[in-house]
C-alpha cells in the first residue's frame, strides 16, 4: 500500500454569512466577501505542497470559490468532493449563529436541530471521505468549520467526543502528516488567524 497523503485542511474564506453572524450549515448558495476572498488567497499563499498535489472542495460555493483560488494561485487541480460538506443544521440554518451556538458546542454526539446531521453522523462521513482518498503526495481539503473539526479527529484516530472543541476561524490552513496507516497528526496552523 502506498504512504498516505500529507493534508491540509482548510477552512473557506469569511462569507456573507458569517459577515452577518447566520448559521449556514449545508445552505449551498453563500459566496464569499472580499475578506473571503484575501483569506483564501492567503492560505494559499500558506499552503506547501510540492508537486502531484490536487485540490478536494465541499461543493457549497463559499467553499468552492476558497478552492478555486486555492487552485489558481497553486497550478493545481480542483475536484468536488460532496463529503466535504458542511454539517447540516436543518431547520436552523440561516438563524443568528449567537443563538445557537451555545446549544450546538454543548450537543451531544446523537443529537442534531430538527432536519439537521448529529456529531456522530459527520465524523462517520469525516472517516468515509478519508478512507476514499485518491493516490497524491499531498492532498488540499477545502470545507468547512464543523466538518474540518470532525476530519482532525477521525484522522488522528480520535473518537466524535474527543474532536477539537474550537472551530478553526477562516482561511485556516491545519496540516495533518501520515503516521501509519490511515493515521494523521496535527502539525501547527499555518495560515494566520485574520
Amino acid at each position: 500500500m502506498s504512504t498516505p497523503p500529507v493534508l491540509h485542511l482548510v477552512r473557506h474564506g469569511e462569507s456573507t454569512w458569517n459577515a452577518a453572524g447566520l448559521l449556514q450549515g449545508r445552505t449551498a448558495h453563500v459566496g464569499l466577501t472580499a475578506r473571503g476572498r484575501a483569506q483564501a488567497r492567503a492560505a494559499a499563499e500558506a499552503l506547501q505542497v510540492g508537486t502531484g498535489a490536487l485540490v478536494l472542495t465541499s461543493p457549497q460555493r463559499r467553499a468552492a470559490e476558497t478552492a478555486a483560488v486555492v487552485g489558481r494561485v497553486l497550478g493545481l487541480p480542483v475536484r468536488a468532493c460532496p463529503g466535504l460538506r458542511e454539517q447540516s443544521h436543518g431547520d436552523w440554518e440561516g438563524r443568528p449563529a449567537a443563538e445557537c451556538a451555545g446549544v450546538l458546542a454543548g450537543a451531544e454526539p446523537d443529537w442534531a436541530p430538527p432536519g439537521g446531521e448529529t456529531g456522530r453522523e459527520l465524523h462517520a462521513r469525516a472517516g468515509r471521505v478519508l478512507r476514499a482518498l485518491p493516490a497524491a503526495r499531498s492532498v488540499v481539503l477545502v470545507t468547512h468549520g464543523e466538518t474540518l473539526r470532525a476530519l482532525v479527529a477521525a484522522a488522528c484516530g480520535l473518537g466524535v467526543d474527543e474532536a477539537p472543541r474550537e472551530v478553526p476561524a477562516n482561511g485556516t490552513v491545519v496540516e495533518l502528516r501520515p503516521v501509519g496507516r490511515g493515521r494523521w497528526a496535527r502539525a501547527e496552523d499555518l495560515a494566520p488567524h485574520r
